[in-house]
């Protein structure tokens, strides 16, 4: 059976992107200390976020994975203005951590995470959904953006 990479595959690609871009190739320092600090709070609402999300996962006895079935649609918490809070939540951590080391050239590895799962992850996400919990999932839907 062949294994598709997984979304924390691409998340810790990037993060390892970020540090490597900014020691390698720092193309132009954006931030600096203290101001640069304030990314630590990016990571912490991220990493919050995700710790959030995951607790809602298994209080509804669902599954976290993409491209496994959902046994149910959380509609509570962050999702109440999101749908991809887990994936905002990355894309905080990998922001913070960019605005850590303050290099311009760090901040590609957010944007390059953001659109794999812009374009790849989420539209099939979104299709089981709608497959599975149909017009409950596009009321929500109508209601709730994509990422804020």
């Amino acid at each position: 059976m062949k294994r598709k990479l997984q979304p924390p595959f691409y998340f810790f690609a990037c993060l390892l992107l970020i540090v490597g871009l900014h020691f390698i190739l720092p193309v132009f320092q954006l931030f600096y200390s203290p101001y640069k600090y304030a990314g630590i709070l990016l990571v912490v609402i991220g990493i919050w976020l995700n710790l959030r999300v995951d607790n809602l996962f298994k209080k509804k006895r669902t599954t976290v994975k993409p491209g496994e079935k959902s046994f149910s649609l959380v509609l509570e918490g962050p999702f109440l203005w999101s749908r991809n809070p887990m994936y905002l939540g990355m894309v905080a951590i990998l922001l913070g951590a960019a605005a850590v080391l303050g290099s311009l050239s760090a901040f590609a590895a957010p944007v390059i995470f953001f659109l794999i799962m812009d374009r790849f992850f989420i539209p099939r996400e979104e299709k089981m959904l709608e497959g599975t919990f149909r017009e409950e999932f596009l009321n929500y839907k109508k209601k709730v953006r994509r990422w804020l």
